[in-house]
């Protein structure tokens, strides 16, 4: 199956893809990343994502395993288990990585499928792994976008693919500053409901059935100003412990979950 093998881990196309997984700066401005594993590049393949290359080692993975992915216009590469090693993220090994074409996450490109839409949105998250848990939590129930305003890390960094186990893949993501971001859900004419500390209510006393976002800040600062000032109601988990608030994607799940429920998880 393989077009050409590559065994050295010196090879300027692997030291393109090491940059790749390494480098931000890398991903954008090429417009390319690595994808880790079967099910994430099938995940990929489903959220029409451009694969361009697969590169595959028999050391860790069988020839009718790469074969799912032969009906593709793809490019395969057998590479060396040292190639291998040397791109791979992961502990684990299965054998088999991708490089695919970034999308634009625009607002603007946003298409809702539903009169009263779902949306998740997250403001600054650092963490990937806290990225990668709110896009799982997202994926779990079926909103209908997820927006991240003032990103602080790309969503093409392997360890927001790892954590998210590929629903990077499975969700409608935008990106975008917090002000466009307003402009657009009150545009849209979607109701605001930020998850804050300040002049807040109980989550399950409101009502989520109409056209909703639901806004998420870090756990350190919370949401910026300009999130409260337009915010239609802040919300809040009632807290029966000693802290006051936790992890950001438990909370997102929490909050989420309820408007599924009110929704009879439609």
């Amino acid at each position: 199956m393989a077009t050409k093998s590559i065994s050295s881990i010196q090879n300027q196309f692997i030291r393109q893809l090491v940059q790749l997984k390494d480098k931000s700066r890398e991903r954008k401005k090429t417009g390319l990343f690595l994808i880790e594993g079967e099910r994430e590049i099938s995940l990929a393949i489903k959220g029409k994502y451009n694969i361009e290359t697969v590169l595959f080692c028999l050391d860790f993975i069988s020839e009718k395993q790469i074969s799912e992915f032969s009906n593709q216009q793809i490019d395969f590469i057998g590479i060396s288990k040292e190639v291998y090693e040397k791109l791979a993220y992961r502990d684990t090994t299965e054998g088999i990585l991708a490089v695919a074409k970034s999308k634009n996450h625009l607002i603007s490109d946003l298409k809702f499928k539903t009169k009263s839409p779902l949306i998740l949105v997250a403001e600054a998250p650092e963490k990937p792994g806290n990225i990668g848990a709110l896009l799982r939590t997202a994926d779990a129930a079926n909103v209908d976008a997820v927006i991240i305003a003032n990103p602080k890390t790309d969503l093409y960094n392997p360890n927001i693919i790892r954590s998210s186990v590929g629903c990077v893949f499975t969700n409608q993501v935008a990106t975008g500053n917090t002000s466009e971001i307003i402009e657009f859900l009150k545009t849209k004419n979607i109701r605001i409901f930020c998850a804050a500390l300040q002049a807040s209510v109980a989550y399950h006393t409101q009502d989520f059935t109409k056209s909703t976002a639901i806004v998420v800040g870090t756990e350190a600062t919370g949401l910026s100003d300009d999130w409260l000032k337009e915010s239609n109601q802040n919300i809040i988990i009632p807290m029966q412990g000693e802290i006051d608030s936790m992890n950001v994607s438990v909370a997102a799940g929490i909050l989420i979950f309820e408007a599924k429920r009110q929704r009879n998880f439609k």
